[in-house]
Order: C-alpha cells, then structure tokens, then sequence
C-alpha cells in the first residue's frame, strides 16, 4: 500500500464493502451484546456525538467504526493521511523508586538499563514457562518507567506486578506502582500526514521531526501539558498522546476538526475494525490470538526482543525455557499467509499437501491494501519458511494458500 496512495474510488469503495470479509467485519470481530456491565472511556460522549458505532471490548464500550466512512474508508485513510483511535482503555502505569529497573527486568524480557531517559521499548512480559502474559511498551521517563499495556490484560498484568513488587519490598528493595489511567486519558494518532498536521497543534512543533521513533516527550498539545510517544500499532507514523483526562475532549475535538473542516487532508476518528485490519497488514500481534500465555517469545517471532545482555544474563520468568530454545530451535513459529478468495477466520485448520494439520490460523482479515486475504498462524518449523504453498480450511472448504513474509505492506 503506497504511504500516500489516494482514498480509494467510490467504485471501488463500493465493491470492495459488498464483500463478506469487509463489510461484517464488526459483526464477526466484537460482540454486539453482553450482560456485562461496560466501562467507559472519557471520550464516550464524543464518539456518540460523531457517529461511533459502540461495541463491546475488553470489558469497555468502544467504537468500532464511525457513520459515514466505515472500516475500509477508515483504513485508507489512515494509510494515506492519518486517524485518530481512542485508546483509553489501555493502562498507563508509572514505576517509581531507585530499584525500579532491577524489579522490572525480572517481568519482562527487555533490556531496560540500556534505555536512555525519553525512549521507550517493546517488551513482553513473561510467565514461569516462557509464556507471554502480555505485551507492553516500556519508556525511561527519568524518574520513573512509563509502562501501557493492553486493556483485556490489565487486571492480571497489575496483579502480576504487585505481587512481585510486594516481594521485592519485603527484601528491602526501593520501588512504588502508580496507576496513571486514573489521571490520564490516552489517544493515537496515526499516518504519514500525522507530523504536519500535529506540529501545528504544538508550542515547540518542530521538536516533532526530531523524535525518533519509540521516544517521548513533554510536550503541550492545543495548550495542554501532555506526554507524547512516537509509536503506534499501524504500521504507520504517528503517536500516542497522553492527555489529562479533563482535557481530553476538547483536545480530540481540536485534533478532528481538521478533518471536519478537510476530510481529504485532516485528522479523521477511526475505530476497532480499521485498527485491526492496519495492525494485521502491519504483521502486528494481537494479545489473546497471536501470543498468549501457551506461546513463548520464539515461538512468535519475538526474538528480537531479547539482546544479547538479556541473553547473556537471563533473570527474566521462564528465560531458562526461552533461552534454551534460542539454542536449540523450537517446534513451531508464528507465520504470515497470503491466502486465495475468502479470508482465513481464527481457529482455521492449516494443512499440509498430504492433508495433515500443521497448525491453525491465530489472526486473519481482508488487506484494503492488497486487495486479498491475509492472516497470521502457528505451523510446525518445517512449514514455516516464505513462500511454502499450504492449504487452509475456509467455511469447510479448501482454500490455496502461501506462507508470506511480515508486514504484509510497507511500513
């Protein structure tokens, strides 16, 4: 998909949202009804008033798509311009205490005493066994660690914490938890265009250009002291911004005006459904289908988390299990597919050309932007190699398949 490829035409559009695979993608993807009780994020009454159509999440009523455009509109437009997704639903955690880096480097597998103050750091925290209990972003914020992870995982992963940070302070060791969530509300805007139009919202715009990406500042955005991250979960350019939470609608709206008075060339609201189908192009993981707790950071393609200090040293959960399958290998690997006609669904068998199940499919959709179906899976190592012709079962039928380098677009 070219960064700045135009929104597709309305023919297109048109048949491109005929498609099963597009158009039911809230139906199929999020539950439309549920006894339990939803949370809200603080941007609820914008959503509304903008055309979002809510769905039940993680436990919180979310958007996942907006009237008038739609998932594939959405998407496009992220790819070409950019969107904004609400993502206050996630928790953001702050780290305190001289002991801070020693406690979490015993959670997660990343090199944290090698992260210098304003960056930040893809980790996964890990279980006994190798497993992943969660991924999480990780940034030196100077004083403290500034810690989000995922919403679905947010009990167990506070938990998680606690408990070993109530051990640690038994032996005497410096550190505090602070839930940030509970004062902040977080935001990501995200696509090519995200910097121009962002920096022009920004007293010291042009310190913008000169972040790299995974590094953070304080900056204000539309008058108000925010942190803000270069990352996202696109694919794309873009960054998370963490905003007060009693600023938070005024600076959403503020962010998608520019839409409202430009659509072609603006800020524009964008939901779960086009988050997912960018996430997946982007060959990003989703916790809870493409990790889990079964599944070790080998096994998903994440060894490049671990550098040769973590490597060398261990001391994470379960880094006896993990580093001994970067020695020895391991018996399966998440994959990328690019498959023929409908998308492969979760849970779908993969097969071998003798017929026998190899695996299944963890993750898939339609690409907006290859305009075919494409997914990720667990196979076993000998059928995991780029381009490895493999068969998956698609509504009980047969359907050609190949196994695909990730992402699946530029990024």
């Amino acid at each position: 998909c070219i960064r700045n490829k135009m929104i597709l035409s309305n023919l297109a559009r048109r048949t491109l949202l005929t498609r099963p695979s597009v158009a039911r993608l809230a139906k199929r993807t999020y539950a439309t009804e549920t006894t339990e009780t939803l949370k809200r994020t603080p941007l609820y009454t914008l959503h509304n008033e903008i055309g979002g159509k809510l769905v039940p999440f993680a436990g919180w009523e979310m958007p996942v798509q907006y009237q008038g455009d739609g998932v594939l509109a959405e998407h496009m437009h992220c790819r070409s311009v950019s969107s904004l997704f609400d993502v206050s639903h996630m928790v953001q955690l702050k780290l305190y205490g001289k002991d801070r880096v020693k406690c979490m480097e015993a959670l997660v597998v990343g090199d944290l005493k090698g992260l210098t103050d304003g960056n930040s750091r893809l980790s996964v925290f890990t279980n006994e066994k190798g497993g992943i209990i969660d991924d999480t972003v990780i940034t030196n914020a100077g004083d403290h660690l500034y810690i989000v992870v995922n919403a679905g995982c947010a009990e167990k992963d506070i938990a998680h914490i606690n408990n070993h940070l109530s051990s640690a302070k038994s032996n005497g060791l410096d550190v505090y938890l602070e839930n940030f969530s509970e004062i902040n509300s977080l935001i990501a805007v995200q696509g090519p265009q995200t910097e121009k139009i962002l920096k022009k919202f920004i007293k010291q715009g042009e310190v913008l250009q000169n972040m790299p990406f995974m590094s953070q500042r304080q900056l204000e955005v539309n008058g108000v002291p925010c942190i803000v991250t270069r990352c996202g979960y696109t694919g794309e350019d873009g960054f998370e911004i963490s905003i007060p939470t009693p600023f938070v609608y005024d600076v959403t709206r503020a962010l998608l005006e520019t839409g409202h008075s430009d659509p072609k060339h603006g800020i524009r609201a964008a939901g779960l459904g086009a988050r997912d189908s960018l996430r997946l192009e982007a060959g990003l993981c989703l916790y809870g289908h493409d990790m889990d707790e079964n599944i070790t950071p080998i096994e998903g393609g994440l060894a490049w988390l671990i550098n040769k200090r973590r490597r060398d040293d261990g001391g994470f959960l379960g880094s006896d299990v993990i580093l001994k399958q970067l020695k020895e290998g391991v018996t399966k690997k998440r994959v990328g597919f690019v498959v023929k006609g409908a998308p492969a669904r979760e849970e779908a068998p993969i097969i071998n050309d003798k017929g026998e199940q190899i695996g299944k499919v963890t993750s898939g959709t339609f690409s907006p932007c290859l305009r075919q179906g494409i997914g990720m899976g667990y196979v076993e190592t000998a059928y995991s190699k780029s381009n490895t012709p493999i068969t998956i079962k698609v509504r009980g039928r047969d359907q050609e398949a190949v196994v695909s380098k990730t992402p699946f677009v530029p990024t």
